[in-house]
């Protein structure tokens, strides 16, 4: 095996693996939340459900297909995706839950035109504002939740990125 086809560590396949799982927990728990808890979404929420998703994409690719080249190309682009996550969080809890609608904002564009509002409703459809779809969850505004577990994200694909080049 040449170095680009060689496989990286174990370790960085693992924490890739769970990467995913965690983003697809997320999502999981986000949709609990919605169906069981009556914590109902908005624009923001759901582009954070597609960007987690996205993660997860990712995040699997990585761990599954394991070449060294694909591993840290995955790793890498999870980073991104997870500052737009950081970024979409923010806007939500600062900007976004302050205004009355959400309509026709950043967030609201992106879920429109890739479709899965109208795809999969049930996962996918806004059904709140920003401001109503404000809540916490043991004291803590839901959305920073999600902050925080797209900054250990983007700390996860620096991290494998940095192990699976060398």
């Amino acid at each position: 095996m040449n170095a680009r086809t060689r496989r990286p560590p174990a370790p960085v396949r693992q924490v890739l693996a769970l990467v995913a799982l965690a983003c697809l927990s997320a999502v999981g728990f986000a949709l609990f939340a919605q169906y069981k808890l009556d914590m109902q979404p908005c624009p923001w929420c759901i582009l954070q459900r597609v960007l987690f998703l996205l993660i997860a994409l990712l995040a699997g690719l990585g761990a599954l297909i394991g070449g060294r080249v694909v591993t840290v190309l995955t790793a890498l682009l999870i980073v991104p995706a997870a500052a737009s996550g950081v970024a979409s969080a923010w806007y939500q809890h600062f900007v976004a839950a302050k205004t009355a609608s959400c309509n026709l904002t950043l967030a609201d564009r992106i879920v429109s035109s890739i479709h899965l509002d109208t795809a999969l409703p049930a996962a996918f459809e806004v059904r709140a504002s920003c401001a109503d779809a404000a809540s916490t969850l043991v004291g803590v505004p839901f959305e920073f939740w999600s902050l925080a577990l797209f900054v250990l994200l983007a700390l996860a694909g620096l991290w494998s990125a940095w192990r699976a080049r060398g």
